[in-house]
């Protein structure tokens, strides 16, 4: 049964005690027997641990506090936070992790909610400016319509017809062209491209139509990414992007930590240099045809971008500061600003001429002084890292540390209220407290109400070698997948913390099963999950993507298999970087960092197991550090309490008597 744990910080004090009173009687009165989710939903019984965390919301929404909630797998969080802030009356943000959840919190579960309460506040769904038509850009690239070679002129001239029709412009409504068209890219609205009130369609814009919606609602649906965008980057174009709301509500709040360490950082993509170089090609071609000297000067950064770029493949360092030890590396990477920066100089002389060119001009300059500022590299309390796309390469600059500013934006005059189904460790969430800098919170653990005992067994098998990636460790992995998948009738999804461990035990699984195999990189998330889904007997191989936000209920997935404790890797650069900080404060940094986080995402890919109350399943961990290494218990008194084996039999065993 669910069992909850509470622990107090300082709270601010309130003036709002009748106010609370009201609301929390509405609130019990909602989930109780005689409620509108008994009387609407379907099979509902009221359960104590989604009552309470409701009345945990409404408390922080009355004194407007901050509150830290764990609510396990099948307590019912959504609602139980969302009809808190609907009766409250107060303007709030939901956030959350994923457009997916975001989506299915504005069609499905708020149309649904306001229907049972019978109440009609204004609410709005708003998403990131790449999801929206821009208008200006539209016309400009219908100018252009000729230069279009036949399916990308197809799909210009469908997403041209389908703009007099829409509405909001949310190119997630547009059905009628892939998401993969090479021209979505050029139409839909960027920030460099906005010219605010300037432009010719300001009033019909389909981005400040939705801020305008937004402003005016009382709920507002966004993800982190947006919410943190408009937070700390502060967007141009538009005076506002979020209104300053009473109640901020985070949902998948566990991702908000690294979300807030990419924001409060900085990072620069290939791509965006690439971009703009052949945008300046482009306009020089249309527009400034009388200065060769500017299609020169981007081609030949052009090409000193592929050389650096070339050369950081080669050398493959994640860590930057490793490439300053690489002297022809450092050598490139300042010819490249130096290129650049002598584009800028020649562009000075045609300030004026052109607003395609003064916006192109403003860009290079922001670019290259981040170019710049990274490449000096002379912040100690930032950690540099080279992340190694297919096409492209990213550098970032990470703070260490983002609490000190976290606590300057998470102000006192909003309920911040953070919820997710993974913050805890070793039953404490002061972990997340503190990587957030709230020093001031409620802080509540609500368990599963599911019988985990009863439905879900773990299993450690006897007699593994060290998790690695040895030959004889590979094998012994994946005679326990064979085992496990053959038991299960393939139903299994097998978590790794790899690629190239996922790349070799895909490759001899495919000799050695016969059920269908889905290997991540086959396909998107989305089109494997729903194979998955028709197949009815699939084996889903994934890496970190899979671990969390994916939903497979009853007998589809009877067997969950994870090939080791996810631990960070420590030549990551943000690792080491936060380790070393941590080592000059007297901490331990296995105990103060990498313990915690792979506490956490060990929980979101054992969370995949049991999705409902019905469901029966096996989790197996080949991973024996959790059994003989004094750290394991953390993690076994972090996770659900699971029926708990050694013995690979009785586990296979219970596998054949639920498949």
């Amino acid at each position: 049964m669910s069992t909850q744990i509470e622990h107090s910080a300082a709270q601010g004090s309130t003036d709002s005690g009748i106010r609370l009173a009201n609301l929390t009687k509405l609130v019990i009165n909602e989930f109780s027997p005689n409620g509108v989710l008994a009387k609407h939903v379907h099979q509902y019984s009221s359960r104590q641990s989604q009552t309470d965390m409701a009345m945990h919301v409404s408390e922080a929404i009355a004194k407007k506090s901050n509150l830290i909630l764990e609510a396990g797998t099948g307590v019912g969080k959504t609602f139980a936070y969302l009809i808190p802030a609907i009766l409250s009356g107060k303007q709030v943000i939901v956030s959350t992790g994923s457009k997916n959840l975001q989506e299915q919190l504005f069609v499905k579960d708020l149309p649904a909610l306001l229907n049972m309460l019978d109440v009609k506040p204004r609410v709005a769904l708003l998403k990131g400016r790449n999801n929206y038509l821009c208008q200006l850009r539209l016309d400009k690239q219908m100018q252009y319509a000729s230069q279009y070679r036949e399916q990308a002129l197809d799909d210009l001239l469908k997403i041209n017809q389908w703009a007099a029709l829409s509405k909001d412009g949310d190119i997630g409504n547009l059905t009628a062209v892939s998401e993969d068209s090479s021209v979505l890219p050029s139409v839909v609205s960027t920030k460099e491209s906005c010219t605010g009130k300037k432009c010719d369609f300001y009033n019909e814009c389909f981005t400040r139509k939705a801020r305008l919606k937004a402003m005016e609602a009382k709920v507002i649906v966004v993800n982190h990414h947006l919410f943190f965008a408009d937070r700390l980057l502060k967007d141009t174009g538009f005076a506002e992007l979020l209104p300053d709301p009473d109640v901020v509500i985070f949902d998948e709040a566990h991702l908000v930590p690294d979300i807030c360490i990419n924001y409060f950082g900085q990072q620069i993509n290939s791509r965006e240099i690439e971009s703009l170089l052949n945008n300046l090609i482009t306009v020089h071609k249309q527009q400034v045809r009388d200065s060769i000297q500017i299609e020169h000067l981007a081609n030949r950064a052009l090409v000193q971008l592929s050389q650096w770029h070339n050369e950081l493949y080669s050398a493959n360092y994640t860590d930057w500061r490793q490439v300053l030890s690489t002297k022809s590396l450092i050598v490139t990477s300042w010819q490249l600003h130096e290129n650049l920066h002598e584009l800028e100089l020649l562009l000075t002389h045609h300030i004026g001429r052109f607003d395609e060119l003064d916006e192109a001009f403003e860009r290079l300059v922001s670019l290259n002084g981040r170019l710049k500022t990274y490449f000096e590299c002379q912040d100690n309390h930032s950690a540099y890292s080279v992340d190694y796309g297919p096409r492209y390469i990213t550098l970032r600059m990470m703070p260490i540390n983002v609490a000190k500013q976290c606590q300057q934006l998470f102000t006192h005059d909003t309920s911040w209220i953070f919820t997710s189904a993974t913050l805890q460790v070793n039953r404490q969430l002061n972990h997340f407290a503190n990587e957030m800098g709230l020093k001031s919170s409620h802080q509540v653990i609500l368990d599963s109400p599911f019988d985990y005992p009863n439905q879900a067994m773990f299993c450690v098998p006897r007699h593994l070698g060290k998790a690695g990636q040895t030959e004889n460790s590979i094998n012994q992995f994946v005679e326990v997948c064979v085992q496990a998948i053959n038991a299960a009738k393939g139903r299994t999804f097998i978590l790794f913390t790899s690629h190239s461990m996922l790349k070799q035990v895909a490759t001899i699984l495919s000799r050695k099963v016969n059920y269908p195999l889905l290997v991540q990189g086959q396909g998107s998330k989305q089109s494997l999950l729903n194979k998955y889904r028709l197949l009815g007997n699939a084996v889903l191989l994934g890496t970190a993507s899979f671990w969390e936000g994916v939903d497979v209920r009853g007998k589809l997935l009877s067997c969950v298999i994870i090939d080791k404790l996810p631990f960070v890797s420590p030549d990551d650069a943000l690792y080491k970087a936060r380790a070393a900080n941590a080592e000059l404060q007297g901490l331990d940094p296995f105990n103060h960092i990498s313990l915690p986080q792979a506490v956490i995402m060990l929980k979101q890919g054992v969370g995949r197991l049991i999705r409902d109350e019905k469901d029966l399943g096996v989790l197996i961990l080949c991973d024996n550090r959790i059994v003989n290494r004094p750290y394991g218990e953390a993690f076994v008194n972090s996770l659900p309490p699971m029926y708990r084996t050694r013995d690979l039999d009785t586990a296979l065993h219970f596998l054949k008597q639920i498949s």
